[in-house]
């Protein structure tokens, strides 16, 4: 392998800013989901409860690999002071007000998801589905959170959080921490809304990639593309799943905080149902006219092979930048400043990979209706499409920015970053003499 001395010294000179996040975490949950698939193909567990296990078969590993390896318990970002454990009455009475704030946001969450036609229809995944897991595992989260918060509360440095703020202000203690407790609301609407979305489509991807007929994954270009793409999107899945749900300060994966604009809200919210704007009929319907690149290229089976490992090579971007999280992927929200992994070559690997993805794929610039109005129109929406996410990553940069860490990464990013300084570099060819 060619070494240039020159780019070693530059690293060394300049080195990348430490992941809150180790570069094995992830790779440890994915080697535990890779041995579930063996088992539920051998076996075709294809169930919606199966594709549970394969959520827990990603989670465990990576809860006792940071545990036990990483030793993240010890992170003093985890506001936890092991070695100075409270009596019980000194923290008592924080705790029944912050188990009080918890259950009024678990409350008004339940009122949500009972009173929103969304949630039980079918047309969207399978939501359905996952508000029958939310109603059995209620009654045992709600009896665990009780031991749970009296534990932490005994360790934890500054026990008053923004539970303990809503529950503060619903007894009429005193006056109210008014931005704890909107901090509070936004992190459980992050995750009451993005869980059940995940949870709604675990079933259907993971249920398709182990009922997939092996005799014909390799019968052609787009078969072995398609089933290496859909492995890519149960990864994605099942890692994006378990990050909601671990949000633990034991853990260090708890949120520190969800993202405060309504600009970043909006940009992220319009792409998911029930407000989704790119979906079938909506505004940025990008596939009126349209066809696949197995329909545009039928019949070219290297031109075909190609594209196809061009698609899997994104998507496997797309998949390793939700590995890279470990347990801690979550949209509209900060828990922790990754640098490694494909985080160390784009500030936002994923978005940047699914568009490629999109554009690739989609070729709307060609149309099966033969008109250049419909090619010109479905170009013009996918441009649109492409600068939603690009409004989403400036959103999440405003957000993140507030953080030293990020500013700091974002630095060394624009110095070293191969993916902005190649957009540096062609801001200058097409900019000359700026």
């Amino acid at each position: 392998m060619y070494h240039d001395p020159e780019l070693a010294l530059q690293a060394k000179a300049d080195p990348r800013p430490k992941s809150a996040v180790s570069g094995a975490v992830g790779f440890v949950g994915l080697a535990g989901m890779v041995a579930w698939l063996l088992v539920a193909r051998h076996y075709g567990l294809d169930g919606p409860y199966s594709a549970l296990v394969n959520v827990a078969a990603v989670g465990i590993p990576m809860i006792l690999w940071s545990i036990f390896v990483d030793k993240v318990h010890r992170n003093p970002s985890t506001g936890i002071d092991w070695n100075n454990v409270r009596p019980w009455r000194e923290t008592l009475e924080i705790s029944g007000t912050k188990l009080a704030g918890l259950w009024l946001t678990w409350g008004g969450i339940a009122i949500i998801y009972a009173g929103g036609k969304f949630w039980w229809e079918t047309r969207y995944a399978n939501f359905p589905f996952a508000m029958w897991c939310f109603e059995m595992i209620a009654p045992w989260l709600f009896l665990a959170s009780i031991p749970y918060v009296l534990w932490l509360d005994r360790r934890l440095v500054q026990p008053k959080d923004g539970a303990y703020a809503l529950g503060s202000w619903a007894m009429g203690n005193g006056e109210a921490d008014k931005p704890a407790i909107y901090n509070h609301l936004r992190s459980w609407a992050v995750k009451g809304f993005f869980l059940a979305f995940m949870v709604s489509i675990v079933p259907p991807g993971f249920g398709d990639f182990v009922r997939w007929d092996s005799a014909v994954i390799f019968q052609n270009p787009v078969v072995l593309a398609s089933f290496c793409i859909t492995f890519m999107f149960v990864i994605d899945v099942a890692f994006a799943t378990a990050g909601y749900i671990l949000t633990f300060r034991p853990l260090d994966s708890h949120i520190r905080t969800a993202n405060p604009y309504a600009a970043g809200w909006m940009a992220a919210l319009i792409c998911y149902p029930p407000f989704l704007m790119m979906g079938d009929g909506g505004p940025l319907d990008y596939h009126e006219g349209t066809a696949d690149w197995a329909y545009w290229f039928a019949g070219h089976p290297y031109v075909l092979s190609v594209f196809g490992v061009v698609l899997v090579v994104l998507t496997g971007i797309y998949a390793w930048a939700t590995i890279a999280f470990g347990m801690r992927f979550s949209n509209l929200t900060h828990r922790g400043v990754l640098t490694h992994g494909p985080y160390a070559w784009s500030r936002h690997p994923a978005y940047l990979a699914k568009n490629s993805f999109w554009w690739i794929s989609t070729l709307p610039f060609l149309a099966t209706t033969g008109s250049w109005a419909d090619a010109a129109s479905n170009s013009f929406i996918m441009a649109l499409v492409s600068g939603v996410y690009y409004w989403r990553a400036k959103t999440e940069e405003r957000h993140l920015r507030e953080d030293p860490a990020y500013v700091e990464y974002d630095e060394w990013m624009k110095r070293n970053g191969p993916v902005p300084r190649a957009f540096a570099w062609a801001g200058r060819v097409v900019g000359i003499g700026k």
